[in-house]
């Protein structure tokens, strides 16, 4: 221990019961769960009742690494508890305990006088025991006592602190843990409702976006026949966009075709025809897939996807959509004679290319794109055949 006092008053051992009680306290506490902060503030009265400790602290490690930030204390002035709201990981008592995950007790002060009021630490506060709070060999903050008079402390109380700090480290590290998984639960909610918007609303607003030069020419030209028919495709188009927002915002996915798959597929190869006049055919040689509502709207918007970047990125004059089965597998062949695969493809298909990897990893596969033998680009999708698994 560092500075260890040798006078004064020797702290008494605490009884049984109190050890025994606040231990059960802190355990119960970690299987109920709750606020941490409540729990870190709450434990602070008997451990300082039992150590004999005038006042106390804790703290915990930045998200930097760097310092420690105290969360609660207990029996501080407030100039202390302002001047020591954070301090750096090395500095004194406390970051010994940090360093070296050791119980340290200190009657110096030096350090502890150069962050707060030369008058409370020296005169009020003679003495500070600093304990590291652990998990798995991390330590994750510190709590600290703070002491009238040097004070040595009988070793079952050393042991008692040094478990609550046991204790207390694995309260931090659950509260990280869930942390954690709450910023990952919430990232993939957001990529998820990105690509929603993305593969539906986006891809919309892309027809749109392709439909108006030709709506312009034919009002320049006075062609009030295609005028008309084109100022249908926007209003249909942007009708559609409005519906789909509206089922994204409140159902957070853009609505399935209620007919299926095939249906699906067949009214986006009609709607991609006419829009690029791009020819593409369509080989269907799995005609009696079955696939879940779920897998089926991740197939669909995979192909959506392709297709639009067909549109928007290939120049192509003909394109190909193949649906089969392999060796336990569904196949997804989605090609084009186009100007293949650029080596910085345009931010928009970059991130249309992450999503459809994205959904091709919840039907439990992957994505390949490459270049087509003969020119062009060549997209491939496979997963599990639901009904090789079933059987």
């Amino acid at each position: 221990m560092s500075g260890a006092a040798t006078t004064n008053t020797a702290n008494a051992s605490p009884p049984g019961t109190a050890k025994t009680s606040i231990l059960g306290d802190l355990a119960s506490s970690l299987a109920a769960g709750g606020d941490l902060h409540e729990l870190l503030q709450r434990f602070l009265a008997p451990v300082m009742r039992i150590a004999g400790a005038r006042a106390g602290a804790v703290r915990v490690l930045s998200a930097d690494g760097e310092r420690l930030e105290m969360v609660s204390q207990l029996g501080l002035p407030e100039s202390i508890a302002v001047s020591e709201k954070a301090v750096d990981r090395a500095c004194g008592a406390c970051g010994a305990a940090f360093a070296h995950d050791t119980v340290v007790c200190d009657s110096a002060l030096v350090e502890c006088a150069r962050h707060g009021d030369g008058s409370y630490f020296g005169q009020e506060c003679r003495h500070v025991v600093a304990v590291p709070m652990n998990h798995g060999g991390h330590v994750l903050g510190q709590y600290t006592l703070f002491y009238a008079q040097p004070t040595a402390l009988a070793p079952d109380t050393a042991a008692l602190l040094k478990t609550i700090g046991e204790l207390l480290g694995l309260a931090l590290h659950n509260a990280r843990l869930e942390r954690e998984n709450l910023q990952a639960t919430v990232l993939a909610e957001r990529q998820a409702f990105a690509a929603e918007v993305h593969d539906s609303v986006a891809q919309t607003l892309a027809f749109v976006k392709m439909r108006m030069p030709l709506l312009e020419a034919a009002v320049r030209a006075q062609e009030g026949s295609d005028a008309l028919r084109y100022c249908a495709d926007v209003r249909q188009a942007v009708s559609g966009a409005h519906t789909n927002l509206r089922h994204i915002l409140t159902q957070f996915r853009a609505p399935m075709d209620p007919l299926g798959l095939k249906h699906a597929l067949h009214s986006s190869i009609l709607s991609f025809a006419e829009l690029t006049r791009v020819e593409l055919s369509y080989d269907d040689r799995a005609p009696d897939l079955r696939l879940s509502a779920a897998q089926e709207s991740q197939v669909f918007r995979i192909v959506q996807e392709a297709l639009a970047n067909i549109a928007k990125h290939a120049g192509a004059r003909h394109a190909w959509l193949t649906i089969g089965r392999a060796q336990g597998r569904v196949e997804l062949l989605v090609e084009d004679d186009g100007a293949g695969m650029a080596d910085s493809p345009p931010a928009e298909a970059h991130f249309g290319i992450d999503i459809m990897r994205q959904r091709a990893q919840r039907l439990g596969g992957d994505i390949e794109v490459g270049p087509r033998a003969g020119g062009g680009t060549r997209l491939r999708v496979h997963f599990p055949d639901p009904a090789e698994a079933a059987s």
